[in-house]
């Protein structure tokens, strides 16, 4: 295992210049966002200018990507044209996991599947492995139908934020089931009542799920995603967290 960031923990700048502050603190790796709002890059900019894209994730400061995170917003006949054209960015840049969002809850189960399985095939393609965020308000909230849906399509793993299964509406259950499926993590600390809170104050027991993720051979990124909090110094938290993890592995 190794320790990485996600280029979100400073999206109020420009990729180059969040890229440089995560030099700055001593990481190494880092999950890049292609969201089209809000993401450090934009799917449909990955589709129309893919060099463009491939220049931007490789002048990274020696940081070594480890994972995309993509949000596609695009109708349908174009929104597999834009995840494939992020699996080729992967694939042309070495990045071994695409993370993607599962449906909204209420999203027909059956549905969910086949848009999952087409996904799954164009990542395989290109040697992308595609890895479901656990999520509230999403349909892996529940751990038991995260597993569900792994099952249901060949090549599909979780991208772990356990912070979603200590807030929210299965606060307190276990999500062991889901450890053998695990592809990629996302850490921050948590509460029963705030999805992020500083470093040390929440409830998230850093040394239990990495001795858990260890018994499955995870050896992936632990990769931290920190939204900015109000009067809380940034790189602070950033440091402070990337020495916790680093002391547990």
């Amino acid at each position: 295992m190794f320790v990485a960031a996600t280029s979100q923990c400073f999206s109020d700048l420009p990729l180059d210049e969040a890229l440089q502050r995560l030099v700055d603190l001593e990481y190494t790796s880092v999950e890049i966002t292609i969201h089209e709002s809000g993401g450090h890059l934009k799917p449909s900019e990955v589709l129309d200018a893919p060099e463009h894209a491939v220049r931007a994730c490789r002048r990274t400061h020696r940081l070594t990507p480890c994972a995309f995170s993509v949000d596609i917003q695009a109708p349908e006949d174009q929104y597999y044209d834009q995840f494939a054209a992020c699996c080729r960015l992967a694939k042309a840049v070495k990045v071994v996991t695409v993370v993607v969002r599962s449906a909204e809850l209420g999203t027909p189960f059956n549905a969910e599947v086949e848009r999952l399985r087409k996904m799954a095939s164009i990542s395989s393609i290109e040697g992308v492995r595609l890895g479901l965020l656990t999520e509230v308000g999403r349909m892996t909230e529940d751990p038991d139908t995260a597993v569900v849906l792994c099952d249901s399509v060949k090549g599909l793993g979780i991208t772990l934020d356990p912070s979603h299964y200590i807030y929210g509406p299965h606060a307190g259950r276990s999500f062991e089931q889901v450890m053998k499926y695990v592809y990629h993590v996302r850490l921050r600390d948590t509460s029963k009542d705030r999805l992020q809170v500083r470093i040390g104050q929440g409830q998230v027991e850093y040394g239990r799920l990495i001795n858990q993720l260890n018994k499955v051979h995870y050896d992936r990124a632990l990769s931290v995603d920190l939204a900015p909090l109000p009067g809380v110094d940034q790189m602070a938290e950033m440091r402070k967290m990337r020495l916790l993890l680093e002391s547990l592995i």
